[in-house]
């Protein structure tokens, strides 16, 4: 851990709301015994689990930031953000249930093994009860898998692959981001209408789980409208030159490059592609095109100008103009000074849904955190109406799809929305076979 110990945030103003002394009826307080860390005195601990290092490190660090802003408007402090728009209104900024949130922090490295290690001393050493993070499909897996162990609830972070909430869901862990099925949902009927149905691609693609489905979603639902598939290579997440890869790309047929690569691996890849020349060409007949299926902003900040008209997803951006959206987008850049990020927006998100579920739950107990989560509806979070669904923990919300600005007008004026994807077009059972394996479970109450 980056921390050893905690870094407290906050104080619980005396007398601001009426429940900050809050005594629980005794049916509540049986309830606050018999699971893995259940808090005992006036706070309660969570834990913080973001890349610190690694080549996610700009999107952790734009995560801690949004952490440190939901635990003082948890704790009654600042404006209160999204806490004045979320439809559900159980939370009254006196901590959560009463207690003060304080919390601690891990750096996962973007690797499973030292991500996996940084929780188990959050719950092990911190009693932290609560475990939320990552920037890396593989390192929310990997967290998941551990928290569904030890008897706490995971709030994943940004994790994009369909084996999250797919073949290796788990009933203590929750995903509020967006997944690769919905990104080529979302991404496919705006690429036939800008690019057309006969093309040929080729995929760049990450080398672990999150990159694996996020090339199968994109390549299936090009296909499905006529593309061909005509070259998949394999990528080292460690990679930092691509120049071997794009050589391969130019001998042959392809006039699409799909880069299935996230953080500082796509700004990379995406350089590369330029410097080879590779959107000066025209094959086929055709412009030769670039496509970047998970998008961000830290990520076209990194990229630069060469992020121009290139198409790609995300889970949110700073320029919606929803109440949700403009309140979160106020709070943070009054703090920190410049715009959030959508993995910003999405782990306040989740601070959010897990202290409200905590409240409505009048719990802690993780099952009982997990049963106030399971089918619930709410809005005003800045992404619309949205639904987290019993069977497999997946939001399901609308899906943006992105374009590089032509012409920005600041640093952080990178990306335009070209599309709002109702999220009736990126649903899908629980059984598609994109999510085929692996069983939810039952919940861990844990200690």
């Amino acid at each position: 851990m980056s921390k050893g110990n905690l870094t407290r945030r906050g104080v619980l103003k005396t007398g601001a709301v009426a429940g900050a002394g809050l005594v629980l009826p005794t049916y509540l307080r049986a309830q606050e015994s018999g699971f893995t860390n259940a808090p005992t005195g006036s706070t309660v601990t969570l834990g913080f689990n973001v890349p610190q290092s690694g080549p996610y490190a700009d999107e952790g660090a734009d995560q801690l930031r949004a952490y440190e802003l939901a635990v003082e408007h948890l704790n009654g402090e600042g404006d209160g953000g999204m806490m004045n728009t979320f439809s559900s209104k159980a939370l009254q900024g006196n901590g959560i249930l009463g207690k003060k949130v304080e919390y601690v922090t891990g750096d996962t490295q973007t690797k499973s093994d030292a991500a996996r290690a940084s929780a188990k001393s959050m719950i092990e050493k911190d009693g932290a009860i609560m475990i939320t993070g990552g920037s890396s499909s593989g390192v929310a897996v990997a967290v998941q898998a551990l928290c569904q162990e030890a008897g706490v609830i995971f709030m994943a972070g940004l994790t994009h692959s369909n084996d999250t909430t797919g073949k290796d869901k788990r009933a203590n862990g929750f995903r509020h981001f967006f997944n690769s099925y919905m990104s080529g949902a979302a991404l496919a009927p705006v690429l036939a209408a800008n690019y057309g149905t006969d093309r040929k691609a080729y995929h760049l693609t990450a080398d672990y789980n999150w990159g694996y489905t996020t090339e199968e979603a994109v390549r299936t639902s090009t296909e499905a409208m006529g593309w061909e598939t005509v070259g998949t290579v394999l990528t080292p997440l460690t990679q930092t030159d691509f120049s071997s890869y794009i050589t391969p790309v130019l001998q042959s047929d392809a006039d699409v490059l799909v880069l299935n690569h996230y953080g500082g691996n796509m700004v990379n890849s995406l350089t590369n592609a330029v410097q080879f020349g590779l959107r000066d060409r025209v094959v086929n007949g055709k412009n030769f095109e670039i496509v970047v299926p998970l998008y961000s902003r830290l990520m076209a900040k990194g990229a630069g100008a060469n992020v121009k008209g290139i198409f790609g997803s995300t889970n949110w951006h700073w320029s919606l103009q929803d109440d949700g959206s403009k309140a979160f987008v106020q709070s943070f850049g009054t703090k920190y000074g410049f715009p959030p990020s959508q993995a910003a927006h999405t782990v306040y998100c989740q601070m959010m849904l897990y202290a409200d579920a905590v409240e409505r739950a009048g719990s802690f107990a993780p099952c009982a955190v997990a049963e106030a989560l399971e089918g619930f509806e709410f809005d005003g979070l800045g992404n619309g109406p949205t639904l987290y669904r019993a069977e497999d923990h997946q939001c399901f919300k609308d899906v943006l799809v992105v374009r590089g600005k032509e012409n920005p007008t600041s640093e952080f004026d990178l990306l335009e929305v070209v599309e709002v994807t109702p999220v009736d077009q990126v649903t899908y059972a629980p059984d598609h076979p994109q999510f085929a394996g692996g069983a939810l479970g039952t919940c861990n109450n844990g200690a």
